[in-house]
């Protein structure tokens, strides 16, 4: 892996939404350069989702928006996400994608999504910050206002 400060950096703004739970969702990003100020904005839905799986799809999408490895901030509202990169992940793929229940073994909740995110996280150097969301944050807000956009589409 290259160092980091070689990297070009990049900040990753994500966002999910859904109206029900699970029900019609969307998710939206704001991918940033801060060096050359270029932004890109993104957004997509699901007719059949959760909320959940709507913030993790957010930040797939937006890392595999990248052409190169990168250094990456993900900014998100999501604990679930966050906590889930930076705490379980590893021992969920130790554990054969599975997680204590009491005294019980289950399967990882949204498998697929959180291994897709996995591979993707592999290939930059990824830190998760998380913020409060509804708390004023502009680019949080944004990527709000584009997943409940998404999520209204999808029920057109």
């Amino acid at each position: 892996m290259v160092e980091s400060s070689q990297l070009p950096f990049v900040q990753l703004f994500t966002d999910g939404a859904c109206k029900g739970n699970p029900g019609p969702g969307g998710w939206g990003l704001i991918l940033r350069h801060p060096a050359s100020g270029k932004e890109k904005e993104l957004a997509g839905g699901n007719p059949q989702t959760t909320n959940n799986q709507m913030e993790l799809q957010a930040v797939i999408e937006g890392l595999k928006l990248l052409k190169s490895q990168s250094e990456v901030e993900v900014i998100t509202d999501s604990s679930y996400v966050a906590k889930g990169s930076a705490e379980w992940l590893s021992g969920w793929k130790k554990n054969g994608w599975r997680r204590r229940e009491g005294k019980a073994w289950k399967p990882v909740k949204n498998v697929e999504l959180w291994q897709a995110l996995d591979q993707l996280l592999a290939l930059h150097r990824v830190r998760f910050t998380w913020i409060k969301g509804h708390a004023g944050h502009a680019e949080n807000e944004r990527c709000d206002e584009l997943a409940v956009a998404a999520a209204l589409a999808v029920l057109r």
